[in-house]
């Protein structure tokens, strides 16, 4: 086993410094190239473009762009284009309104590399330049604008930026996406206090007005209530006699019932009048009432 891992570790050793040989040879002479998802990679041998390969996976260059392949390692260049979408936000852009309000514009865009040599060769700071175009667009369509329109209207505003920075996208190997107003804010912090200022004395106006206006339902609720009652208690006194008229005529048809309703009704009056009552037994009546007629007749 000593001799059988004396041979072995050399022979492993020595494959792994054979393959790193090896991968630096095939760099060195620019046998073949990886390209990853969403990349170009664009070969330059003294000024001169040689190729450019943007589809992803093992490319032997040789085939791809000849024998000056052997070359482009040692005495060339390789520019690599990340062609993956990227987003961008410019925060607070100035613009003026209409009425001259200071306005900040909020402004999302992405963009995606669709030619890759335009992206490197046309423009030193192709990213920049476009953040810049984007900016200036925002001030170009979007100033004096009505306020109410830049407060409502983001899609038109971000279909006429869009429309304004396309064309010189497209020039430094851009293809502009989706465009996008995020926000629109105002700038000075004293136009802000008078708005909230202005706001604030307008819902106190309107709680106020909604406040009287629910008093004045309440009094005329109140008021439609007494009215309706004095009504019906005016027609209630209105008819009053007439059901006690007729009750009375109806019971006055009945002789019997018309002399005990008095009789109750004479009995009432006595007890309510707290006078004193001298009760004589029925069968000393007629003898006491003689006895007063007498008293009386001689006094």
């Amino acid at each position: 086993m000593i001799e059988f891992f004396a041979w072995v570790v050399p022979v492993v050793v020595a494959l792994f410094v054979l393959e790193a040989l090896l991968l630096a040879l095939v760099q060195i002479f620019g046998i073949f190239t990886v390209v990853e998802e969403r990349q170009a990679k664009i070969f330059v041998l003294f000024g001169n473009v040689l190729g450019v390969i943007d589809q992803p996976g093992l490319h032997f260059l040789w085939a791809k762009i000849g024998w000056q392949a052997i070359f482009t390692p040692l005495f060339g260049q390789v520019h690599t284009c990340d062609l993956r979408l990227e987003q961008e936000y410019l925060r607070s852009t100035p613009v003026n309104s209409e009425e001259g309000a200071p306005m900040g514009i909020g402004v999302w865009y992405e963009m995606y590399i669709i030619d890759p040599l335009a992206h490197v060769f046309k423009n030193a700071d192709p990213s920049g330049s476009l953040r810049a175009n984007v900016g200036n667009a925002t001030v170009k369509c979007l100033s004096n604008m009505p306020l109410a329109d830049m407060l409502a209207n983001r899609h038109r505003m971000s279909l006429a930026v869009r429309k304004e920075v396309s064309p010189l996208s497209n020039e430094w190997g851009y293809q502009l996406g989706s465009v996008y107003i995020r926000k629109v804010h105002f700038r000075d912090a004293g136009m802000i206090a008078q708005i909230e200022e202005k706001v604030v004395n307008r819902l106190r106006q309107v709680t106020s007005a909604i406040k009287q206006d629910g008093i004045n339902q309440v009094n005329l609720i109140a008021s439609s209530a007494e009215r309706e009652a004095a009504v019906a208690f005016a027609e209630a006194a209105v008819m009053r006699p007439k059901i006690v008229g007729d009750a009375l005529r109806q019971i006055g048809e009945d002789k019997e019932l018309a002399e005990a309703l008095f009789a109750i009704l004479e009995t009432e009056q006595i007890i309510g009048s707290k006078a004193n009552i001298t009760l004589i037994p029925s069968g000393l009546r007629a003898d006491v009432l003689a006895q007063l007629e007498a008293v009386g007749a001689g006094g």
